[in-house]
Parts: structure tokens; sequence; C-alpha cells
């Protein structure tokens, strides 16, 4: 009988989980923080990753991914042929974390987490059999945020290797970035790196919607929103033809002096 795991935190469960598979994993039903766990620990996994399939529910995925820095290293796993995620029609009665092995029942109970397991063959293989067949019936979830591989290759090759760097050091400073006043998005944090380095509006806003961040009109808008808070400032360019293009700089002077790795945390106190 394979023993019942009791953990502080369901990150221990996937880390064993992961390091144990001889084959897929298939998680079904987890919540946003299982999610996001999941995520976590496969892309620091060290070694071979098995093959991860994510049953989730459409309102959990959708919620759990306007988190950026979660969906684009999502994005990055499922590039690889690591990850693939696929819609839940009905909740599970709990939620599972299946290998070809054993089968785990996740149970919360108050800041621990324990994974409820049996090991036995029959019971294993007919709950494969079922949560295969409601994968196979599942519909795909569209996942539009690019990886995060992809947005700091092109950030580097096509704005600039300062700038890569300075946006690396912002999201290694934040706990979330989905701009609901829990963190700055995406666009955001593009503008802010690309004001510090006194980039063009029309060169970062046409990056962002070639890697698929936004379209250059939220790139604007954002701007706009941004400059009117004091944030960022703007100076004209001319160009030979045309109008003049606009220089994105710092707009507030603990910006301009901040570290990059500090410029998150200043920015959010300015918007708040």
């Amino acid at each position: 009988m394979a023993p019942n795991l009791l953990e502080q935190d369901i990150t221990d469960i996937l880390q064993t989980a992961l390091t144990e598979a001889t084959d897929d994993l298939l998680l079904v039903d987890p919540t946003e923080t299982a999610i996001r766990a999941l995520v976590d620990v496969a892309t620091a996994f060290d070694g071979e990753l098995p093959a991860v399939r994510l049953l989730a529910e459409e309102r959990v995925l959708k919620e759990t991914m306007e988190d950026f820095l979660v969906a684009s290293r999502a994005a990055d796993l499922i590039d690889a042929g690591q990850l693939s995620i696929r819609t839940l029609a009905e909740p599970a009665a709990n939620a599972l974390l299946l290998s070809t092995a054993s089968v785990q029942a996740l149970v919360a109970a108050g800041d621990r987490i324990g994974a409820l397991t049996t090991d036995d063959d029959t019971f294993v293989e007919s709950a494969r059999e079922s949560y295969d067949a409601r994968w196979d019936d599942a519909e795909p979830f569209g996942l539009r945020t690019p990886p995060i591989s992809r947005v700091r290759e092109t950030l580097a090759s096509d704005i600039g290797e300062d700038v890569r760097a300075d946006f690396d050091a912002v999201l290694a400073g934040l706990e979330t970035a989905r701009g609901d006043g829990e963190g700055l998005d995406e666009v955001t944090i593009s503008l802010l790196v690309a004001a510090r380095n006194e980039v063009l509006l029309y060169d970062i806003s046409k990056w962002g919607e070639d890697v698929g961040i936004a379209s250059k009109a939220t790139f604007s808008r954002t701007k706009t929103r941004l400059e009117d808070m004091d944030l960022i400032a703007t100076e004209k360019v001319p160009i030979d033809v045309g109008r003049p293009r606009l220089r994105l700089q710092l707009g507030d002077d603990r910006l301009r002096e901040a570290d990059p790795d500090e410029l998150a945390d200043i920015s959010q106190q300015l918007i708040e």
C-alpha cells in the first residue's frame, strides 16, 4: 500500500509526484493555488519532467492565467510538450492526482494538505480509464499568453539587452502580475522598463503586439493612463516621413532614481 502524504504545502506533494512518476501525470479539478504550484514545480524541476495533463474548470483556469507570471511559464511548458491543459465540464468529487501507479485525493485541512493515496491496481486502472475518457471528451484550454522564454528572447533582440535585464529584474520582484491591484500587468511592466531605457513607444508596442502580449492600441491606452498618473512622460522625436514618434521616459524622480528591482514597488505605491 502506498503511503499517504501529509505536507505543509501542495508544492511538496507535486514535487514528490513528479519525481516518482514513471509515465504521465493527470491533475484533475485543482484549485488556483494547486495550478500555480504545479507551474512553479514543473518550471523548476531538476531532471526529466514527465508529461503533465491538467484538467480543470474553465473559470479557475481563466482566473489563474490572468497572472502573466503563471501564464507565461505555463506557455513555456506547453511549448516544450511537457504540459497540456483541457477544461473540465463537471467538477470532480475531489481534486485528484493520477499516475499509472496510484491515485491521490488532495485534501486540505487548515494550513496543511494531505494526499490520500491508493495503489490498488484495480482501482487505479478504473480511475485512469474514467478520467482518461473525460480528458478525451474535454476541450483544450486556449492560452493566449506567449511563452516567457520567447518574450525574453525577442525583447533582447528587438529592443535591447538592457531592457530585457530590467524586465527580468522587475518580474523577479513580483509575486503576481495581473494588474488588479495585487501587481502590475505585463503591459505596464513593459512600458516602465521601456521608459527607464528611453525606448520609443512605437518600438515597444510593436514588439508587444508581435510577440503576443497585447495590441498596439492596448499599449497606447496604458501609456496614456501611466502618463496621466505622472509615472511616465513622453518626448516627441522627429522622423523623416510622417508624424513624430514618442520617446518614453520615467516621469517621477523616485522612479528615475530606482534600481530595476525597485521599479515595481515604487510604481505600485505611486499608483495607489
